[in-house]
C-alpha cells in the first residue's frame, strides 16, 4: 500500500525538520522538507516521525524456552514500542552454536516476528570452525559469553577466547564479567548473609571490578588481534575509560535499565531489576548517561530478557535474570530527553543509526529515499501508564509499571505496513530478515 506521512516533525541524521515521507512498495520514496522553519510551538502541536527503532540485544527464548516468551509475541510487544528490527541473542534451548540451529531460528522467525530480525550465532569452548563458516551477510555478529549469565554458554579457556578473537570473520559482541570474581564474591556473600542473599547484594557480588577485569581483556585481545568487538551492557564508569569516543573498531553498548536505574531502586523493585551485569550506583549510571553524548556509547539496546514472575523470586542465588523491557525501551529514552540528559537527535542516532552502521545493517536505520519503510509516529504530551493490561510480552509484568510516560506511540511501520496503530497489532504483518553488509559503514 501506497501512502504519504504529512507535516510532522522529521527527527533523522542530526536534524529535526518540519515535512513529509512518501512510501511506496514498502520503500521511503521521497522525503518533503519543508520551507517553514521549526519553532517550539510548531514541534508542540506536530507528530513526530522517527527512523524505526533498532534493538540490537534481545532474548525472545524461542525455541526451548516459549513459556516466558516467543518470537510471536515478543516482537508484538516490540511493534508497539516502535521497535522494527531486533537482533537475538543465542542463548535459547538448544543454544543456537551451529550453523543448522541458526538455520532453524530464521525458519521459525519467517512465521512468527511481526518485525525484521536477525540471529547472532553463539560462541563456545569448541565451535571456532562453526564461527570461521558464518555467513556475515546473513548474521549481525557472533555473541561471546566472558561471564557466564543466563544459560551458561561460557567460554572460559583462553586458547579459545583467543582463536574466536583472532579468527572471527564478523563482528564480536561480548558479554563482560570475571565469573572467578563473582565465584569469590558469592562465597563471601553466602557466608555472610545465607544462601540465596537478598537481592540487594547482587552488585556486590557482580561487581564493578568483575565487570572491568573482563572488558579490560577483550579490549586488549581486540587491539591485539584487530577483532571488531562490542562490548554489551557496560554498567560502570569504570569500564567507560576502556573506550575512545566514536572508535570504529570497539564500541560499547548501554542498557535502557541501567540508564533508567540504580542501586537505590533495589528496596522498593527487588528482583524485577535484578540482570547480569548488576544495576549498580548513581554514579555509574550518570557516567553512563553523560558517555551517550560524548561517542564512548554507540548504541542503546534493551537485553530484553522476560521471565515468569514466579521464575523471579527468591534472592542472588535463586531469582532469575533479566527483565522484559522492548515495549517500552523508546518511551523511557525520550523520558530522558524530556529530563535533558540527551537530545532526541542523539537518541535517534544511538537507538537507530548507530546500530544500522555497526552491524552493516541495509537500508535501515534512516529516513532515507530507497530505504525500507521501517517507520515509528509519536504523539508528543499525551501521558500515559504502564499497566499490566498493556503489556505484551508473555512474562505479563515490567519493571516500569506504575511509571507516566508523556510520548505515545501512534503507528509503527515495518517495511512500509502499519504493524500498530496505537492500540493494537495487526498480526497480519511480517518482518523481513535483515541484511548486513561486510563493510559496515561507521
Amino acid at each position: 500500500m501506497d501512502f504519504e506521512i504529512k507535516d510532522v516533525v522529521i527527527v533523522n541524521e542530526g536534524e529535526a525538520f518540519l515535512g513529509s515521507v512518501r512510501v511506496e512498495d514498502g520503500v521511503i520514496s521521497k522525503i518533503t522538507k519543508s520551507s517553514q522553519a521549526l519553532g517550539k510551538k510548531d514541534a508542540k502541536d506536530k507528530l513526530f516521525l522517527l527512523p524505526g527503532i533498532i534493538d540490537d540485544h534481545v532474548h525472545m527464548r524461542d525455541p526451548g524456552l516459549t513459556h516466558k516468551a516467543d518470537m510471536d509475541t515478543e516482537t508484538r510487544a516490540a511493534a508497539a514500542g516502535g521497535v522494527t528490527t531486533v537482533l537475538d541473542m543465542p542463548n535459547v534451548s538448544p543454544q543456537t552454536t551451529t550453523l543448522s540451529l541458526l538455520e532453524e531460528r530464521y525458519k521459525i522467525a519467517a512465521r512468527k516476528c511481526h518485525v525484521n530480525y536477525g540471529f547472532f550465532l553463539g560462541a563456545t569452548n569448541d565451535n571456532l570452525q562453526e564461527i570461521r563458516n558464518v555467513d556475515v551477510h546473513r548474521v549481525p555478529g557472533v555473541k561471546l559469553f566472558m561471564g557466564s549469565s543466563t544459560g551458561n554458554m561460557l567460554v572460559d579457556k583462553e586458547e579459545a577466547l583467543r582463536n574466536i578473537f583472532r579468527h572471527c570473520p564478523t563482528l564480536l559482541m561480548t558479554h563482560c564479567e570475571d565469573t572467578n570474581r563473582i565465584n569469590q564474591r558469592m562465597a563471601e556473600a553466602k557466608a555472610l548473609y545465607g544462601e540465596d542473599p537478598d537481592v540487594i547484594h547482587h552488585p556486590e557480588i557482580r561487581d564493578a571490578e568483575a565487570c572491568y577485569q573482563s572488558t579490560e581483556l577483550a579490549v586488549r585481545l581486540a587491539k591485539e588481534t584487530g577483532a571488531r568487538l562490542h562490548v554489551a551492557h557496560l554498567t560502570t564508569a569504570k569500564e567507560l575509560d576502556l573506550f575512545t569516543p566514536n572508535d570504529k573498531q570497539i564500541t560499547a553498548e548501554a542498557c535502557v535499565a541501567h540508564l533508567f536505574f540504580s542501586d537505590q531502586d533495589y528496596p522498593t523493585l527487588g528482583t524485577r531489576i535484578k540482570c547480569n551485569p548488576a544495576i549498580k550506583s548513581i554514579a555509574d549510571r550518570q557516567a553512563l548517561r553523560q558517555a551517550l553524548s560524548d561517542g564512548r556509547i554507540t548504541v542503546v539496546g534493551t537485553d530484553h530478557a522476560p521471565h515468569l514472575l514466579s521464575e523471579k523470586e527468591g534472592g542472588c542465588c535463586r531469582a532469575m535474570s533479566g527483565m522484559p523491557m522492548v515495549q517500552f525501551s523508546l518511551p523511557a529514552m525520550l523520558s530522558l530527553v524530556d529530563e535533558g540528559v540527551l537530545t532526541i537527535q542523539r537518541m535517534v542516532e544511538l537507538m537507530s543509526h548507530n546500530p544500522a552502521r555497526l552491524f552493516g545493517i541495509e537500508k535501515r536505520g534512516f529516513i532515507r529515499e530507497g530505504y525500507h519503510a521501517d517507520l515509528v509516529l509519536l504523539r508528543p504530551d499525551t501521558p500515559w501508564q504502564v499497566t499490566k493490561e498493556i503489556i505484551l510480552s508473555r512474562c505479563g509484568w515490567s519493571p516500569l509499571e506504575g511509571r507516566t510516560f508523556r510520548w505515545h506511540v501512534e503507528s509503527t511501520y515495518v517495511n512500509g505496513q502499519q504493524v500498530w496503530n496505537g492500540t493494537q497489532v495487526n498480526p497480519s504483518v511480517f518482518g523481513q530478515p535483515a541484511r548486513f553488509a561486510t563493510c559496515p559503514y561507521m
